[in-house]
């Protein structure tokens, strides 16, 4: 997320936020997690940096599957605090930064990480210049973001009937590559619409070699216990893409 996106340090959106199912869970309450374990890399003997941290689930995931040194970024501070109660590993730092600024690192890493924070940024572009820039070679990129089906109209949400019934995911503006606002937990959040071309051919142009791209779909368990979970299969929420350099 960017520094103008600090709507994660209101107080009362946090306290929002720290309730939704994936803060409580962790990572196994999150549906597309599954499906992002399987494409991570073997973290064994790697530094790694992840971008938007929030709690610092991913960092601390990496550090129990043999990173040697993690680094996780958030612009929010609310977030960061967090993260650092959450964490006692040596090996970890948190830092309160805006992922548009990994230029100032003085570091490189051999697996850069994201989820669900990249379509925060205006520049996508210059973010993967950035990314491409800081990973060693051979150096990974992992990201998860919201579908681009999923953001174009912008409101977010199913189109009902009177009576409350889901009748369609509504697709509209989808060229259009702009600023979005929605609402999330009840207050208003500025996101970035982006295709799912650029998304793709904006890597691929920076010299990345794509390794796996998909859109996951909720573990059959979760489908099971939850209606809003068999929803997800009516339209992609996300996208993940892994990259290599080198």
């Amino acid at each position: 997320m960017t520094m103008t996106n600090t709507i994660y340090d209101d107080p009362s959106f946090f306290d929002a936020y720290s309730h939704m199912a994936r803060s409580e869970g962790g990572l196994p309450a999150a549906g597309e997690w599954q499906t992002l374990k399987s494409v991570l890399p073997d973290f064994t003997g790697k530094t790694v940096l992840d971008l938007g941290c929030g709690y610092g689930w991913h960092c601390r995931y990496a550090v129990e599957h043999g990173a040697k040194y993690v680094l996780g970024i958030d612009s929010s501070a609310k977030m960061i605090e967090q993260a650092q109660s959450m964490t006692h590993s040596s090996i970890i730092d948190y830092r309160v930064m805006d992922m548009t600024a990994i230029d100032e690192l003085k570091v490189h890493f051999d697996v850069i990480l994201s989820s669900l924070a990249i379509h925060y940024i205006q520049d996508y572009k210059g973010l993967v210049a950035k990314i491409y820039a800081r990973l060693n070679t051979p150096g990974t990129f992992i990201m998860s973001v919201e579908h681009p089906i999923f953001t174009a109209q912008g409101s977010e949400e199913w189109i009902k009937d009177q009576n409350g019934n889901t009748l369609y995911w509504p697709v509209d503006r989808y060229f259009d590559e702009s600023s979005r606002e929605t609402d999330f937990l009840d207050h208003k959040i500025k996101k970035y619409h982006r295709t799912m071309t650029t998304y793709l051919e904006t890597l691929i142009k920076q010299g990345f070699r794509l390794t796996n791209v998909i859109e996951p779909q909720p573990p059959v368990e979760m489908q099971k216990e939850s209606a809003e979970m068999r929803d997800e299969l009516r339209r992609p929420m996300m996208l993940i893409v892994t990259a290599t350099k080198g």
